[in-house]
């Protein structure tokens, strides 16, 4: 597939085909009713008092220009700093890095995978894939680039020597069949201290019935894609894990439901212990604290459902989460996990556009404001939607920003004390 380059400060006449497609789809009339509810659906938006013409935030299809990206705007703790990392890869979202330092990004309504690369001090963009369905999902081992569409799973050998002609992929989406429905079913995933390839499958809905052997999950898998497990079950979209550095624990974010009230029911942070695999964690029957589905009812929806470790709050978005073990933060931040939240569409007063941290004891967790700024609650507009985290080798952090198209590098230096006279 032909590589397109694009400069740290824009993007190539190239861009205008998608750019054009995607305006065309902006001009026409908007659905109906309340959007994202398939024919299946149980949830009664009347009955929620919300404002039934709330709608998702569409993902522009050109990136934000340099001088306007919102880095003026964004908060941090005393002694943080924020910086453009890299731009011009509109709808970036998740990020894993090559073994000879390549920058793999995912996108979802895009359709891309860029590879990001350093030549004579600047950051080069590529389009190494494209036209894929949401090929949000991705991983990297032994060289080899893993890439996880809606229903195709496809592996790219050899692929930093490889970036201008990725060449044709190991086929490995009959080994994983994955459902082929598109609601909630872009991937996250990322390989386990175990050696397994985790996956999750989203719910085929905003709020049904599920078939448990199917959707509602995370997996995990052989390489190969042999080796299917259920490692969690009654799961409705989680696109964030990872494991504690210390107790391997895995701990994912987990998005609630839509059109049940603006205050939630609020997104989750959970753990899976090693003890607990295959456990059931309540969607669609109960979810955040012990809160029964108003729609799809059960006698004793809550009971033997693992409760969250925390919760993210009210539509928020809880997306990409990374636990940090680097030596440029203070101490204080080991083993805490930052967490991006894209912000909301299902609510009025708009929710997220953060970065968190959950700081992680005994199976719970405290939830602190990290990376703010880009909400102004006055207006209830956003600025950006932080899709992605990922700690660099060097102790510094990524934040990848969908709306934008850009990456954000966080550091870290301790204030100078100023000395009495």
């Amino acid at each position: 597939m032909k590589t397109v380059r694009f400069s740290h400060i824009g993007l190539l006449a190239s861009v205008a085909l998608i750019s054009a497609s995607f305006g065309a789809a902006a001009q026409q009339p908007a659905p109906a009713g309340p959007p994202g509810l398939s024919a299946m659906d149980k949830s009664d938006p009347a009955a929620s008092k919300q404002d039934t013409g709330l709608r998702p935030h569409p993902t522009p299809p050109i990136g934000t220009a340099l001088d306007k990206l919102p880095i003026d705007k964004i908060k941090l703790p005393v002694g943080f700093k924020a910086e453009v990392w890299s731009s011009g890869h509109p709808g970036g979202r998740t990020m894993v890095q090559g073994e000879k330092g390549t920058m793999f990004m995912g996108s979802r309504t895009i359709g891309r995978v860029y590879a990001l690369t350093e030549k004579d001090g600047k950051r080069e963009v590529k389009v190494l894939l494209q036209g894929l369905t949401q090929p949000n999902g991705l991983a990297f081992r032994n060289g080899s680039l893993y890439v996880f569409a809606i229903n195709k799973v496809l592996r790219y050998d050899n692929i930093e020597s490889r970036l201008d002609n990725p060449g044709d992929p190991v086929e490995l989406t009959a080994a994983f069949n994955l459902p082929s429905e598109v609601h909630h079913n872009w991937k996250y995933v990322a390989f386990g201290p175990d050696g397994k390839l985790y996956s999750q499958v989203g719910a085929n809905c905003n709020i049904c019935e599920i078939n448990p052997g199917v959707h509602g999950q995370i997996r995990r898998y052989n390489a190969d894609g042999t080796g299917m497990e259920i490692v969690a079950r009654g799961v409705r979209n989680t696109v964030g894990f990872d494991w504690h550095p210390a107790t391997k624990d895995l701990w994912f974010t987990d998005n609630g439901r839509d059109w049940a009230g603006n205050a939630g029911p609020e997104d989750e942070l959970n753990r899976v212990t090693s003890t607990q695999v295959g456990a059931f964690y309540g969607f669609p029957y109960c979810h955040a604290n012990g809160v029964p589905d108003p729609d799809v009812k059960k006698p004793n929806a809550c009971v033997g459902v693992v409760m969250p470790a925390a919760l993210l709050g009210p539509h928020g978005a809880s997306l990409g989460i990374k636990f940090y073990t680097g030596a440029m933060f203070p101490k204080t931040y080991q083993n805490v996990a930052f967490i991006a939240r894209h912000g909301s569409w299902n609510r009025e007063a708009k929710f997220g556009y953060d970065v968190v941290i959950a700081r992680t004891e005994g199976g719970k967790a405290k939830i602190e404001p990290f990376l703010t700024g880009l909400l102004d609650t006055k207006t209830n507009q956003f600025h950006g939607r932080p899709a992605y985290v990922l700690p660099l080798k060097d102790g510094s952090l990524l934040v990848s920003d969908e709306q934008n198209g850009a990456v954000y590098r966080i550091t870290y230096a301790a204030p100078k004390v100023a000395l009495a006279n």
